[in-house]
């Protein structure tokens, strides 16, 4: 697909659209609780990650969108804990604030759905809807689906049918290790990565399976070292924040030449901890990388990193924004049950270019998704490099939205 327009001017011009369509009348203002671990072991992603909200806020919302709806991000430190996450979902919902946002961490993630889920269910008319933009456990879009969640990054089911369609053709790949973070996160990306290398390459070893506190350890070459001790050619991890990037360094440090197969390498600090001695063997399952072939948001990618001096990477925050606004304009209204009613089901323009749907039956939006690898930077093929390290991520597989689609048993209570 091609456009004859500037990515910039097409991303405007598509939420002007969808809000002139929706006829609405009088501005309106949203707030969105931001809660996430804005300070401790994971603060500066969750720093990171609300400098994306906040910008994708003012470029898809209010004036410079041309919209009658304007979205403003209010931002709450839950330190990461899932405690402090409820206190300030009271504190959000006691301020009259019916939206919410939150990624980093399945673990806090399901703490909140379940506390939505009993709040809405008592106090009808003040329903809170939460904007998932990373917390992907799969449970949430099955056995714990919720008509008040959308998640708008992709499940571990979907990155993991992705990865491993990558994985069974590179016959190098024999013995793998698979190491991730003690949490409903890590843990599903076990289960996962077993059962699809079973299927697509039943040849291949599981040399190691191993969980480690999240965002506690400090030295993970001992972990390197098992990793050598067990003969890995290959690495699974669903880490991210410090424990990739230290996870990263220590492999650099001890001369490790297996590759790493990961979610998160284009998260703030590890692109720089990856650096010239991942090249062409660090991998990342995404639903948009810088280098995407039809990225149609290039614009904001330049945009944030000139301003802020970091990585754009989060295009989720970029989704939540724009169906939020959409899910307004469509309902005429505020109102967070009549918002999450519109949302449901509801298509647009993805940001490579495709065609993507909040899927009515579960809440996940159905979204391609890329397999990248972090190679030299230069040429057509990496346009753009990370963090200034000279290297970028290039696509080596790219599976369409129907592609990456996975089944749900997700028995969704009727929508109020």
């Amino acid at each position: 697909m091609k456009f004859n327009v500037k990515p910039a001017a097409l991303a405007v011009a598509a939420v002007a659209a969808v809000v002139a369509l929706s006829g609405a009348a009088h501005a309106q203002n949203v707030k969105v609780a931001f809660i996430e671990g804005l300070s401790g072991p994971f603060g500066g992603v969750g720093q990171n990650q609300l400098k994306h909200f906040q910008y994708a806020a003012e470029r898809f919302s209010g004036k410079q969108a041309n919209s009658g709806v304007t979205v403003e991000i209010v931002p709450m430190d839950s330190k990461g804990s899932p405690q402090e996450a409820l206190a300030l979902l009271k504190k959000a919902s006691d301020e009259g604030i019916h939206f919410v946002a939150q990624g980093n961490g399945s673990n806090v993630a399901g703490v909140l759905i379940d506390a939505i889920n009993k709040f809405n269910e008592r106090n009808p008319g003040k329903e809170v809807v939460f904007l998932n933009y990373a917390a992907i456990d799969p449970d949430f879009t099955n056995s714990k689906c919720s008509p008040w969640h959308f998640r708008f990054d992709g499940g571990v089911d979907m990155k993991l049918e992705a990865l491993t369609n990558y994985m069974k053709d590179e016959k190098g790949i024999k013995n793998v290790y698979i190491l991730g973070q003690n949490y409903s996160f890590g843990q599903q990306v076990s289960k996962y990565t077993k059962e699809m290398l079973a299927k697509k390459r039943p040849d291949v070893k599981i040399v190691g399976d191993e969980l480690h506190p999240m965002g506690q350890v400090k030295d993970f070459s001992p972990y390197i070292a098992k990793m050598q001790a067990a003969n890995a050619d290959t690495v699974v991890t669903g880490n991210w924040g410090a424990d990739l990037a230290l996870l990263i360094r220590a492999a650099n440090a001890a001369g490790f030449k297996g590759k790493f197969y990961t979610f998160y390498a284009g998260v703030i600090g590890t692109p720089t901890a990856i650096g010239a001695a991942g090249a062409d063997r660090v991998y990342m399952v995404s639903y948009w990388h810088p280098n995407s072939a039809q990225s149609q948001i290039e614009s904001l990618y330049t945009g944030f990193k000139q301003r802020f001096n970091e990585e754009f990477y989060t295009v989720a925050a970029v989704n939540a924004v724009r169906y939020l606004v959409a899910g307004v304009e469509k309902a005429k209204s505020t109102n967070a049950a009549a918002v999450a009613k519109a949302m449901a089901g509801m298509k647009m323009k993805g940001a490579s270019g495709e065609d993507i749907e909040m899927r009515a039956s579960d809440g996940a939006l159905q979204q391609g998704m890329y397999v990248a690898e972090w190679t030299k930077a230069g040429g057509p093929a990496v346009k753009f490099d990370q963090e200034n390290t000279g290297f970028g991520f290039k696509t080596v597989r790219y599976l369409m939205p129907e592609q990456a689609a996975m089944p749900t048993t997700c028995k969704m209570p009727k929508r109020p």
